[in-house]
């Protein structure tokens, strides 16, 4: 099967609860010792943004065999996500819950409405954004790289509590490591486009 084909047959199967299934057809061949057993995921409340943006991991890459992972975002009106970058390795699903997101795809911007779906191939140069006045929340959907580890990283670990103050050396050189891990790829321009982005939209 094409990836393209998986990934969208994927998002048509989670839509519908079955994906669980789909997965264990996948990851659990003759060369696999560990197929992938069913997890109920209880309902919680709706992720807060913080007043910025806010992620928590409700599939682990580890649940599924390296197949598939997926965290809730929450974004707060009139805020910017990451800078344009791209994936060497990494597909990314996105769909949107709650609110309108704004993406970039290589020169182009479209919005995502609540109920819509977004697949971002790798090597695509991208970033997203909410640039209405009401929260934004999505389900990031990560094939074949455990990318919540990229992202538990940054919200939850490189931070000012443990010591990474915000443009510090030694921040810039965990981000540099992590960056180079994971496949993710920041153009160099992307940090003057991002303010762009930021003065273009008025975003924080």
């Amino acid at each position: 099967m094409e990836r393209k084909d998986f990934l969208l047959k994927s998002a048509l199967l989670g839509s519908m609860g079955l994906f669980a299934n789909s997965l264990t057809s996948i990851a659990s061949g003759p060369e696999n010792n560990n197929p992938i057993e069913p997890v109920l995921l209880e309902p919680l409340p709706p992720l807060e943004h913080n007043g910025g943006l806010n992620i928590r991991t409700r599939i682990r890459s580890s649940m599924t065999n390296a197949v598939y992972s997926n965290v809730e975002c929450a974004v707060a009106p009139k805020t910017m996500g990451p800078p344009p970058h791209f994936h060497k390795e990494l597909d990314e699903l996105m769909y949107v819950t709650e609110g309108t997101a704004s993406v970039l795809v290589a020169d182009t911007v479209v919005e995502v409405k609540a109920g819509g779906w977004h697949l971002r191939p790798r090597n695509i140069l991208h970033t997203f954004w909410n640039a209405t006045d009401l929260p934004l929340r999505f389900i990031d959907m990560y094939f074949n790289q455990p990318f919540e580890e990229y992202l538990e990283r940054i919200f939850f670990e490189l931070t000012e509590k443990n010591g990474f103050k915000e443009g510090s050396p030694e921040k810039f050189k965990e981000l540099d490591l992590l960056n180079k891990k994971f496949g993710v790829v920041f153009p160099e321009n992307s940090f003057s486009e991002y303010d762009k982005i930021k003065l273009k939209y008025k975003l924080k």
